[in-house]
């Protein structure tokens, strides 16, 4: 059995066993139902799942009532919508996320407490009821389904995020949607990951946790974050074997796996965010630890003034200290080393002797990495954002007019 997770061309939701997927136009979106934005997933046999959820006060209903629902660790479907988000929606917000996991349970077969529910889109609006119970058993779930599922929860996104990830004898598989609203805490996406191992539910939901952590948690796109927030994965056991408990090897694997599937995924979101031209990953090292590492970086992907800098390919590594020195992280400025790409531009606090026009040549690539040793300890961390454009600010401008 092959240890190393790999990532599957082409790999989906539905590429591990006994998962199905489905989606159609509800018209929540396009009256004329032209687009696609209502969808489940199923498991064929029930689920152990976990989840987390945004860390924003305010909540959508569909929220409130999912996280209710996944404290029993388990589940056999979700149903998701895009276009509403079903927020700040009061009484009758929370009666419509009810509705929709009792319409999505008669269309799978199975009791309405046996399914979640999720909705992205616009904040004080509610779900046009009436097309979605026309919609809901027009959804056809197929092994192939999930492709059409990525493309039903985007919003602003401009492709689907997708991705399959082997490793022993069994898939992750994930999709995810999130394009502005971003900022770690989780920020504005939707991310649904299935498997066909077997797992034991508390360690299910600590390694969802330690990947969420480094990686949706580690994407900035615009320092918003969202009521809608959610990361759920569901294990059906399909592949056969031992379940997975914490401590062993296959925990280890399994842990891999996951990250890998999660970092893809958060990065697929930095690079489509809304308006975007490039995708920033910022490295930083020798912090005295880990959380210091994070804060650092979180906070560098997060600064407006870095995000322009990058987007007009400027040179300006001025604003990567400045916004490093604000983060809260442990520092001393006569210590700090910064590169853009493999350039280095700051030695020991103080402009490093480099050439201007490779660093610009850099930063006109559609990847722009930078990277911040602090040389304080021995901890790091990524994270990962876009440029900020004048097409973001038109985006946001005009999102409901």
């Amino acid at each position: 059995m092959k240890t190393e997770p790999e990532i599957i061309p082409s790999g989906g939701i539905t590429s591990p066993g006994g998962f199905l997927a489905g989606a159609t136009g509800a018209g929540i979106k396009d009256k004329d139902q032209s687009r696609l934005d209502l969808g489940i997933m199923f498991s064929e046999v029930p689920c152990t799942a976990a989840a987390v959820f945004t860390t924003n006060k305010v909540k959508a209903a569909p929220v409130i009532l999912s996280q209710k629902l996944i404290k029993k660790g388990k589940t056999s479907a979700v149903v998701m919508n895009s276009g509403c988000a079903n927020a700040c929606t009061g009484e009758q917000g929370m009666a419509d996320a009810l509705e929709m996991t009792e319409l999505a349970a008669r269309r799978v077969g199975v009791s309405t407490e046996d399914v979640l529910v999720a909705s992205t889109g616009v904040i004080g609006v509610t779900l046009p009821m009436g097309r979605i119970r026309t919609a809901m058993p027009k959804i056809v779930l197929s092994a192939e389904g999930g492709h059409d599922l990525a493309r039903a929860i985007m919003t602003t996104d401009t492709v689907p995020k997708e991705v399959a990830v082997r490793a022993d004898d069994y898939i992750i598989g994930g999709i995810a949607k999130g394009a502005g609203m971003i900022h770690p805490d989780l920020a504005t996406l939707l991310c649904f990951l299935t498997t066909d191992a077997a797992i034991d539910g508390d360690f299910l939901a600590k390694a969802l946790r330690k990947a969420v952590d480094i990686s949706f948690n580690m994407v900035s796109i615009d320092g918003d974050s969202s009521t809608n927030d959610t990361v759920l994965i569901m294990a059906n056991g399909r592949a056969g074997g031992k379940s997975i408990i914490k401590g062993s090897r296959r925990a280890g694997v399994f842990q891999q796996a996951l990250n890998k599937a999660c970092i893809y995924l958060a990065r697929a979101n930095a690079r489509d965010g809304e308006g975007a031209t490039k995708l920033i990953e910022v490295n930083v090292s020798g912090a005295v630890s880990a959380g210091d590492a994070r804060l650092a970086a979180r906070t560098i992907v997060s600064s407006s003034l870095v995000k322009t800098a990058v987007h007009g390919s400027d040179p300006n590594w001025g604003r990567v200290l400045a916004a490093a020195g604000r983060s809260g992280a442990a520092l001393e400025p006569d210590k700090l080393e910064l590169y853009i790409g493999n350039i280095r531009v700051v030695k020991d606090g103080a402009p490093a002797l480099f050439n201007k026009k490779e660093v610009v040549k850099h930063l006109d690539g559609k990847e722009v990495y930078i990277a911040l040793n602090l040389n304080m300890g021995k901890a790091g961390a990524t994270a990962w954002g876009c440029d900020l454009s004048e097409e973001y600010v038109k985006i946001n401008a005009e999102y409901t007019t």
